[in-house]
């Protein structure tokens, strides 16, 4: 199927109809050009483009929530569940020989998808998007994405679109180097540029789905009451993991963590939840269960099949939180 242009803000406005303004979960043109972020937020309330203007949202942040318009009709329930704005889904088995191939597509989230927005602005953040992820929009409204087995460029109103085979040449599609400059310390090694690369449309489905309902989760968490200082939800190349940071850095008492979904790494191979805390944590207390690091973490089995996953991790993360925050 060929890539079309996306909108995802335009696209659910449409959807919600006359009257009510829509937030997403994804980036939306048009490119912010300031600082910090230079990038939407597509999930805020604050941003709404008149006064009195009723918000639908993924979140318990606006007036009216995704949820109840998908309950009253099949359309909007459609529409939602792919997008993880609500009726939501059960996430799918793990799929096969998954560790390499999953290593593969963070090869080429971190040394190529994301150089593309760095060259343009210093940033390197990725965010979630429909059927895989890519970058929010930069410089003049420009996107890189990877959706199914495809690598797309949306430019302006032009989509442009080719297989996923190697790093080589998925950087000269997209007019970069590929490099590892984002590296962290779990980032795989790029390798030979010219290898196939073990990327196909099964595969980022699942990645999608994961990163998907771990944003929605994340989005949740990041607007709940009395949350301090809470981060954008981010995708980190690097680590090839979705997360955000929430509490107090500062006081004596570190109530600050960072709460993420990794797809896996070298310590666990399958998806999974953690909550990494900056500060000490008592660690005769069972729920900080991880041993690869100080902290908490929840394993893909734990989720697998439960119909509402978004609320099994939104659970794992509030855990957390009312033990170093409160509430």
């Amino acid at each position: 199927m060929t890539p079309r242009y996306r909108n995802p803000q335009a696209e659910a406005d449409d959807i919600a109809g006359s009257g009510l303004t829509a937030r997403v979960l994804e980036p939306s043109p048009p490119a912010v050009q300031v600082g910090p972020w230079f990038a939407d937020d597509p999930a805020a309330v604050a941003n709404a483009p008149r006064a009195g203007a009723t918000v639908v949202t993924p979140t318990s942040a606006g007036d009216v929530r995704w949820s109840e318009l998908a309950s009253a009709d099949e359309t909007v329930a459609a529409f939602c569940q792919p997008r993880w704005l609500a009726n939501h889904k059960p996430l799918p088995a793990v799929p096969d020989n998954y560790p390499v191939r999953r290593d593969d597509l963070h090869r080429l989230a971190y040394g190529v998808v994301s150089n593309t927005r760095k060259a343009a602005n210093g940033k390197f953040g990725l965010r979630w998007t429909l059927g895989g992820f890519g970058t929010p929009f930069f410089g003049d409204d420009t996107q890189v994405r990877v959706e199914g087995s495809l690598l797309v460029l949306q430019h302006g109103e032009t989509v442009d679109a080719e297989q996923i085979t190697t790093l080589a040449a998925a950087a000269k599609f997209l007019g970069v180097e590929a490099t590892s400059d984002q590296a962290e310390h779990d980032t795989v090694a790029l390798g030979n540029l010219d290898r196939p690369l073990t990327v196909d449309k099964e595969l980022v489905a699942f990645i999608s789905d994961w990163f998907g309902m771990s944003t929605a989760a994340l989005e949740e968490l990041r607007c709940t009451h009395g949350a301090p200082d809470p981060s954008r939800v981010q995708l980190w190349p690097g680590h090839f993991d979705v997360a955000i940071e929430i509490g107090d850095a500062e006081s004596e008492h570190i109530t600050r963590a960072t709460y993420g979904a990794s797809p896996g790494d070298a310590a666990c191979p399958e998806p999974y939840l953690y909550v990494g805390p900056w500060g000490p944590v008592d660690l005769k207390d069972p729920f900080w269960n991880d041993t690869a690091f100080t902290g908490a973490s929840l394993p893909f089995a734990a989720i697998e099949g439960d119909s509402h996953p978004c609320d099994v991790a939104l659970g794992f993360y509030r855990q957390a939180f009312s033990r170093l925050i409160g509430g």
